[in-house]
């Protein structure tokens, strides 16, 4: 036998041949069998086959605190112990901008998925905000986070104290319309999840977000330099903005967005499905990386370091204690309101806040047919069952051996409750349509 240098692939491990070559070059034949059991437990096809096709993918994510699932993996080498050490973390400078690097793909240099918008692989895989209308199909592979985005409000309305109730704006707005001035409220993507909170929080005071008032696109880290110059009267975005907001005294949160839904879903971990098909294992590498992360960003010991990590310049760029408040559930509303030791706190982990429920999506295409995005004909559960892939979850939770109390018996979490008593029934998303009020929508 020719005992040469074992083969290897690119720079991965070696092969099964080489294996075999060179424990026979230096064993006996008895011992032979008993060592690749050794080498590869699960066995010398497992080791072969189980492993990422590629060792490197980038993705994007926006200066927002429910994209640390991902800065904590590049951080803490999560994504290299699952066989993906060349994964980057990509700064994206808006929504837009992660839009057009994800149809862009990083083998035209962009992204081959990222920190998103829950409706945004929707929107993208219908063609409603790409170029020429044309579809790219997206995949949903995890929820990131639930809760923790707020609504912000002008200084100029705090003697109104508004909360999650909006109505007291109805009459400022519209003094301030007959005045010949405009009013902005601002969100981060059409369609968004923060153009659907806010939507829905005006809805419900009785506040037409189309027609009393002007909606405009801010990116995330924009928000307070932008309210600081008088550009708008109020904003929804994620953390950190709202309480650096507050901590710079330029305006107040009127209300968390888990005071509006508790327990909402957000954030999603979103791939091109091109990729994620022709890179099954890198794909499944990835989410289980994401994963591991969002365990360690959960634990409450771990608050500080996370605060910490994402307020680096190469990061966030933001001071702790811009971070902390919130993310520990400590909420100064910049009001004279000061709530310590919420609910109101990201969750990253627990209460299946990692599984992304088929459910939820239809929440998000609903409301976007509610306003016209989608057509009132859309096949809303064919869409989502395009675009989820629950089914890639529950493989890699399997991978990591996640314990049976965090896998969601089912792909639906039933009825979902609002603060103003609305009720969505994800078996009858259109009676739900029909309940509101306040819509573009003829169901």
């Amino acid at each position: 036998m020719n005992c040469k240098r074992p083969e290897t692939i690119g720079r991965g491990g070696p092969t099964r041949r080489s294996v075999i070559k060179q424990l026979a070059c230096s064993t006996s034949t008895a011992a032979l069998a008993n060592a690749i059991g050794v080498a590869f437990p699960g066995g010398v096809h497992v080791a072969e086959a189980a492993g990422p096709e590629i060792k490197k993918a980038v993705l994007g994510y926006i200066a927002l605190m429910d994209a640390s699932p991902l800065v904590v993996a590049k951080e803490k080498g999560f994504f290299a112990k699952h066989g993906m050490p060349d994964v980057e973390v990509a700064k994206q400078a808006s929504w837009g901008a992660t839009r057009d690097n994800i149809l862009l793909g990083s083998e035209n240099n962009g992204i081959d998925g990222a920190h998103i918008l829950t409706p945004m692989p929707y929107l993208i895989s219908a063609g409603k905000v790409t170029q020429n209308n044309v579809p790219m199909p997206m995949y949903i592979l995890a929820r990131l986070n639930l809760d923790a985005q707020a609504i912000s409000v002008a200084n100029e309305y705090k003697d109104l104290k508004v909360t999650n109730d909006a109505s007291p704006l109805k009459e400022a707005f519209a003094k301030k319309r007959a005045a010949g001035k405009e009013v902005k409220v601002a969100m981060t993507f059409p369609g968004g999840t923060h153009d659907l909170w806010i939507r829905y929080w005006l809805a419900a005071g009785g506040v037409d977000p189309d027609k009393d008032v002007s909606t405009i696109v801010v990116p995330p880290p924009q928000m307070v330099a932008n309210m600081k110059v008088g550009n708008m009267d109020a904003f929804c975005v994620g953390e950190p903005w709202n309480e650096q907001l507050v901590n710079q005294g330029i305006g107040y949160t009127a209300c968390t967005t888990g005071e509006i839904w508790f327990k909402h879903p957000e954030k999603a971990l979103g791939l091109r499905a091109a990729w994620v098909d022709k890179y099954p294992n890198a794909a499944r590498a990835l989410l289980m990386a994401v994963m591991e992360a969002q365990q360690w960003c959960e634990k409450a010991e771990n608050k500080e370091e996370l605060a910490t990590i994402v307020g680096k310049r190469q990061w966030f760029n933001v001071p702790v204690p811009d971070i902390i408040g919130r993310l520990k559930g400590d909420v100064n509303y910049g009001n004279g309101r000061i709530e310590k030791g919420t609910k109101q706190f990201m969750k990253f982990w627990s209460d299946h806040a990692s599984y992304p429920f088929k459910s939820h999506d239809l929440w998000f295409v609903a409301e976007d047919i509610r306003w016209g995005k989608f057509e009132p004909k859309t096949d809303m559960k064919a869409l989502v069952d395009k675009v989820n892939r629950e089914d890639i979850w529950r493989e890699a939770a399997k991978a990591l051996s996640v314990k049976a109390s965090d896998l969601p018996a089912s792909a639906s979490r039933g009825k979902e409750t609002f603060f103003d008593g609305k009720v969505f029934d994800p078996e009858n998303p259109s009676a739900y349509l029909k309940s509101l009020s306040i819509k573009r929508a003829e169901i």
